[in-house]
Protein backbone atom coordinates (compact mmCIF):
# COMPACT_ATOMS: atom_id res chain seq x y z
CA UNK A 1 0.00 0.00 0.00
CA UNK A 2 2.97 2.34 0.35
CA UNK A 3 4.38 1.89 -3.16
CA UNK A 4 3.36 2.44 -6.76
CA UNK A 5 4.61 0.18 -9.57
CA UNK A 6 5.04 1.93 -12.91
CA UNK A 7 5.38 -0.26 -16.00
CA UNK A 8 6.28 0.60 -19.60
CA UNK A 9 6.15 -2.21 -22.18
CA UNK A 10 8.01 -2.21 -25.49
CA UNK A 11 8.32 -4.59 -28.49
CA UNK A 12 5.13 -6.66 -28.75
CA UNK A 13 4.76 -10.16 -30.22
CA UNK A 14 8.15 -11.43 -29.07
CA UNK A 15 8.71 -15.16 -29.26
CA UNK A 16 11.11 -16.22 -26.46
CA UNK A 17 12.85 -18.60 -28.89
CA UNK A 18 12.96 -16.03 -31.72
CA UNK A 19 16.44 -16.91 -32.93
CA UNK A 20 18.90 -15.99 -34.26
CA UNK A 21 18.23 -12.28 -33.69
CA UNK A 22 16.61 -12.18 -30.29
CA UNK A 23 14.50 -9.20 -29.25
CA UNK A 24 16.08 -6.70 -26.89
CA UNK A 25 16.19 -3.09 -25.80
CA UNK A 26 17.96 -0.72 -28.21
CA UNK A 27 21.47 0.39 -27.32
CA UNK A 28 21.24 3.83 -28.93
CA UNK A 29 17.91 4.70 -27.36
CA UNK A 30 16.89 6.69 -24.31
CA UNK A 31 13.90 5.05 -22.63
CA UNK A 32 12.29 7.46 -20.19
CA UNK A 33 9.43 7.39 -17.69
CA UNK A 34 8.01 10.87 -17.05
CA UNK A 35 6.14 11.80 -13.88
CA UNK A 36 4.12 14.95 -13.19
CA UNK A 37 3.12 15.77 -9.60
CA UNK A 38 2.98 19.60 -9.61
CA UNK A 39 0.57 21.71 -11.62
CA UNK A 40 2.80 24.77 -11.21
CA UNK A 41 5.77 23.41 -13.23
CA UNK A 42 6.07 23.29 -17.01
CA UNK A 43 7.41 19.78 -17.63
CA UNK A 44 8.54 16.66 -15.81
CA UNK A 45 8.86 16.77 -12.05
CA UNK A 46 10.56 13.35 -12.00
CA UNK A 47 12.22 11.58 -14.92
CA UNK A 48 13.68 8.08 -14.94
CA UNK A 49 16.07 7.48 -17.86
CA UNK A 50 17.27 4.04 -18.99
CA UNK A 51 20.13 3.39 -21.40
CA UNK A 52 21.21 -0.12 -22.41
CA UNK A 53 24.52 -1.72 -23.43
CA UNK A 54 25.28 -5.11 -24.97
CA UNK A 55 28.34 -7.35 -25.02
CA UNK A 56 29.00 -10.53 -26.99
CA UNK A 57 30.62 -12.85 -24.44
CA UNK A 58 31.42 -15.60 -26.97
CA UNK A 59 31.95 -14.37 -30.55
CA UNK A 60 32.87 -17.89 -31.72
CA UNK A 61 29.31 -19.26 -31.67
CA UNK A 62 25.92 -18.54 -33.18
CA UNK A 63 24.16 -19.77 -30.03
CA UNK A 64 22.48 -17.20 -27.82
CA UNK A 65 23.72 -19.01 -24.70
CA UNK A 66 26.56 -21.56 -24.54
CA UNK A 67 28.98 -22.84 -21.89
CA UNK A 68 27.89 -20.31 -19.31
CA UNK A 69 28.36 -17.39 -21.70
CA UNK A 70 25.64 -15.19 -23.15
CA UNK A 71 25.75 -13.49 -26.52
CA UNK A 72 24.21 -10.04 -26.58
CA UNK A 73 24.26 -9.89 -22.78
CA UNK A 74 22.46 -6.68 -21.89
CA UNK A 75 23.02 -4.34 -18.97
CA UNK A 76 21.56 -0.93 -18.23
CA UNK A 77 22.01 2.32 -16.37
CA UNK A 78 19.06 4.02 -14.70
CA UNK A 79 19.29 7.74 -14.01
CA UNK A 80 16.87 10.00 -12.16
CA UNK A 81 16.14 13.70 -12.53
CA UNK A 82 14.04 15.84 -10.20
CA UNK A 83 14.73 19.21 -11.83
CA UNK A 84 12.90 18.92 -15.12
CA UNK A 85 15.61 16.92 -16.87
CA UNK A 86 18.38 19.48 -16.39
CA UNK A 87 20.56 17.13 -14.34
CA UNK A 88 20.52 13.36 -13.81
CA UNK A 89 21.88 11.16 -11.02
CA UNK A 90 22.69 7.48 -11.58
CA UNK A 91 20.60 5.34 -9.22
CA UNK A 92 21.34 1.92 -10.82
CA UNK A 93 24.81 1.76 -12.37
CA UNK A 94 24.97 -1.76 -13.75
CA UNK A 95 21.54 -3.36 -13.91
CA UNK A 96 21.22 -6.76 -15.59
CA UNK A 97 18.61 -7.68 -18.21
CA UNK A 98 17.85 -11.43 -17.99
CA UNK A 99 18.15 -13.33 -21.28
CA UNK A 100 15.18 -14.59 -23.21
CA UNK A 101 13.79 -17.90 -21.95
CA UNK A 102 15.17 -19.86 -24.91
CA UNK A 103 14.70 -23.27 -23.31
CA UNK A 104 15.69 -25.47 -20.36
CA UNK A 105 19.07 -26.53 -21.77
CA UNK A 106 20.19 -22.93 -22.27
CA UNK A 107 18.88 -21.69 -18.94
CA UNK A 108 19.29 -24.59 -16.51
CA UNK A 109 21.95 -26.96 -17.82
CA UNK A 110 25.11 -26.61 -15.73
CA UNK A 111 27.45 -27.73 -18.54
CA UNK A 112 26.29 -26.08 -21.75
CA UNK A 113 23.88 -23.46 -20.34
CA UNK A 114 23.80 -20.84 -17.60
CA UNK A 115 23.20 -23.35 -14.81
CA UNK A 116 20.32 -21.42 -13.22
CA UNK A 117 17.91 -23.27 -10.96
CA UNK A 118 15.01 -21.88 -13.02
CA UNK A 119 14.16 -19.00 -15.32
CA UNK A 120 12.15 -17.40 -12.51
CA UNK A 121 15.32 -17.39 -10.41
CA UNK A 122 17.16 -15.49 -13.15
CA UNK A 123 14.37 -12.92 -13.28
CA UNK A 124 14.38 -12.49 -9.50
CA UNK A 125 18.15 -11.96 -9.49
CA UNK A 126 17.70 -9.18 -12.07
CA UNK A 127 15.60 -7.00 -9.72
CA UNK A 128 17.84 -4.10 -8.76
CA UNK A 129 17.68 -1.92 -5.64
CA UNK A 130 18.18 1.71 -6.62
CA UNK A 131 20.27 3.97 -4.42
CA UNK A 132 17.23 6.22 -3.87
CA UNK A 133 14.86 3.48 -2.65
CA UNK A 134 13.18 2.20 -5.82
CA UNK A 135 13.19 -1.41 -7.06
CA UNK A 136 13.84 -1.78 -10.81
CA UNK A 137 13.38 -4.59 -13.32
CA UNK A 138 14.12 -4.50 -17.05
CA UNK A 139 13.64 -7.55 -19.23
CA UNK A 140 11.38 -9.90 -21.19
CA UNK A 141 8.10 -10.97 -19.57
CA UNK A 142 4.85 -12.56 -20.65
CA UNK A 143 2.60 -9.93 -22.24
CA UNK A 144 -0.02 -9.16 -19.57
CA UNK A 145 -2.81 -7.99 -21.88
CA UNK A 146 -5.74 -9.96 -23.27
CA UNK A 147 -6.53 -8.46 -26.67
CA UNK A 148 -8.72 -10.02 -29.34
CA UNK A 149 -6.84 -8.33 -32.17
CA UNK A 150 -8.52 -10.33 -34.93
CA UNK A 151 -11.87 -8.97 -33.81
CA UNK A 152 -10.78 -5.43 -32.93
CA UNK A 153 -9.02 -4.72 -36.21
CA UNK A 154 -11.56 -6.50 -38.41
CA UNK A 155 -13.40 -3.17 -38.62
CA UNK A 156 -14.43 -3.48 -34.99
CA UNK A 157 -15.85 -6.99 -35.36
CA UNK A 158 -15.57 -7.77 -31.65
CA UNK A 159 -16.44 -11.31 -30.64
CA UNK A 160 -18.62 -11.33 -27.50
CA UNK A 161 -17.52 -13.13 -24.38
CA UNK A 162 -19.27 -16.48 -23.93
CA UNK A 163 -19.72 -17.01 -27.67
CA UNK A 164 -19.07 -20.74 -28.07
CA UNK A 165 -19.15 -20.65 -31.88
CA UNK A 166 -16.45 -18.01 -32.42
CA UNK A 167 -15.09 -17.07 -29.01
CA UNK A 168 -12.66 -14.17 -28.49
CA UNK A 169 -9.02 -15.20 -28.73
CA UNK A 170 -6.03 -13.64 -26.98
CA UNK A 171 -3.69 -12.70 -29.82
CA UNK A 172 -0.92 -11.96 -27.29
CA UNK A 173 -1.03 -15.37 -25.64
CA UNK A 174 2.46 -16.93 -25.30
CA UNK A 175 4.16 -13.78 -26.57
CA UNK A 176 6.56 -11.60 -24.57
CA UNK A 177 7.16 -7.89 -24.28
CA UNK A 178 10.22 -6.09 -22.94
CA UNK A 179 9.25 -4.40 -19.70
CA UNK A 180 10.70 -1.54 -17.70
CA UNK A 181 9.17 -1.72 -14.21
CA UNK A 182 9.85 0.57 -11.26
CA UNK A 183 8.41 0.02 -7.78
CA UNK A 184 8.51 3.44 -6.10
CA UNK A 185 7.72 4.40 -2.50
CA UNK A 186 4.79 6.82 -2.62
CA UNK A 187 6.63 9.50 -0.64
CA UNK A 188 9.15 9.72 -3.53
CA UNK A 189 6.31 10.47 -5.93
CA UNK A 190 4.25 12.82 -3.76
CA UNK A 191 5.21 16.43 -4.47
CA UNK A 192 6.05 17.26 -0.84
CA UNK A 193 7.54 13.89 0.09
CA UNK A 194 4.52 12.89 2.17
CA UNK A 195 3.68 9.27 3.00
CA UNK A 196 0.35 7.55 2.41
CA UNK A 197 -0.56 8.00 6.08
CA UNK A 198 -0.46 11.79 5.64
CA UNK A 199 -3.16 11.83 2.94
CA UNK A 200 -6.37 13.61 4.00
CA UNK A 201 -8.59 11.12 2.14
CA UNK A 202 -8.25 8.40 -0.46
CA UNK A 203 -9.02 11.13 -3.05
CA UNK A 204 -6.52 13.68 -1.71
CA UNK A 205 -5.64 15.76 -4.83
CA UNK A 206 -2.10 16.31 -3.54
CA UNK A 207 -1.44 12.62 -4.26
CA UNK A 208 -2.51 12.66 -7.91
CA UNK A 209 0.29 12.08 -10.44
CA UNK A 210 0.48 11.83 -14.21
CA UNK A 211 2.73 9.23 -15.85
CA UNK A 212 3.84 8.62 -19.42
CA UNK A 213 6.82 6.99 -21.12
CA UNK A 214 8.90 7.63 -24.21
CA UNK A 215 11.78 6.35 -26.32
CA UNK A 216 14.16 8.73 -28.12
CA UNK A 217 16.84 8.25 -30.77
CA UNK A 218 19.64 10.48 -32.02
CA UNK A 219 18.87 12.49 -35.14
CA UNK A 220 21.69 11.19 -37.37
CA UNK A 221 22.65 7.61 -38.15
CA UNK A 222 25.64 6.97 -40.42
CA UNK A 223 26.44 3.62 -42.04
CA UNK A 224 30.16 2.99 -42.48
CA UNK A 225 32.13 0.21 -44.18
CA UNK A 226 32.31 -3.07 -42.30
CA UNK A 227 28.76 -2.65 -40.99
CA UNK A 228 29.85 -0.02 -38.46
CA UNK A 229 27.11 2.40 -37.45
CA UNK A 230 27.54 5.88 -36.02
CA UNK A 231 24.87 7.81 -34.11
CA UNK A 232 25.12 11.56 -33.67
CA UNK A 233 23.07 14.64 -32.88
CA UNK A 234 20.49 15.42 -30.24
CA UNK A 235 17.94 12.86 -29.08
CA UNK A 236 14.48 13.08 -30.65
CA UNK A 237 11.38 11.37 -29.26
CA UNK A 238 10.07 8.59 -31.53
CA UNK A 239 7.74 6.69 -29.21
CA UNK A 240 5.16 7.76 -26.65
CA UNK A 241 3.27 5.51 -24.24
CA UNK A 242 0.49 6.40 -21.86
CA UNK A 243 -2.97 4.94 -21.58
CA UNK A 244 -3.05 1.40 -23.05
CA UNK A 245 -4.20 1.13 -26.69
CA UNK A 246 -4.46 4.90 -27.23
CA UNK A 247 -1.90 4.82 -30.02
CA UNK A 248 -3.11 1.51 -31.44
CA UNK A 249 -6.87 2.00 -31.35
CA UNK A 250 -7.52 5.76 -31.12
CA UNK A 251 -4.85 7.65 -33.11
CA UNK A 252 -5.43 7.44 -36.91
CA UNK A 253 -2.76 5.63 -38.91
CA UNK A 254 -1.64 8.80 -40.69
CA UNK A 255 -1.15 10.63 -37.37
CA UNK A 256 0.72 7.98 -35.36
CA UNK A 257 4.24 9.30 -36.05
CA UNK A 258 3.19 12.83 -35.16
CA UNK A 259 1.51 11.65 -31.96
CA UNK A 260 4.55 9.56 -30.98
CA UNK A 261 6.85 12.56 -31.44
CA UNK A 262 4.69 14.94 -29.36
CA UNK A 263 4.76 15.68 -25.63
CA UNK A 264 1.58 15.89 -23.53
CA UNK A 265 2.91 19.16 -22.07
CA UNK A 266 2.09 22.55 -23.54
CA UNK A 267 -0.96 21.48 -25.52
CA UNK A 268 1.06 19.44 -28.00
CA UNK A 269 -1.32 16.47 -27.72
Amino acid sequence: PNTITIIANYIPFESPDGAPNFYDFGTNVRYEIHIKNKASTAGDDITYRFTFSKVNQDPTTFFYIRLGQQNLKTTYKCEKSTDGGNTFTTIVANGVVPPANVGPRSIEDKTVGLGASSYDALAQQAIANASTGEKVFCGPVDDPFFVDLAGAFDVGNFRPEGNAVNSPKDALNRFNVHTIAIKVPINLLQKDGKSVAQAATILDPDYVIGVWASASRQMIQTLYAGADIGNDGKFVQVSRLGMPLTNEAVIPIGMKDKWNAASPYGGED
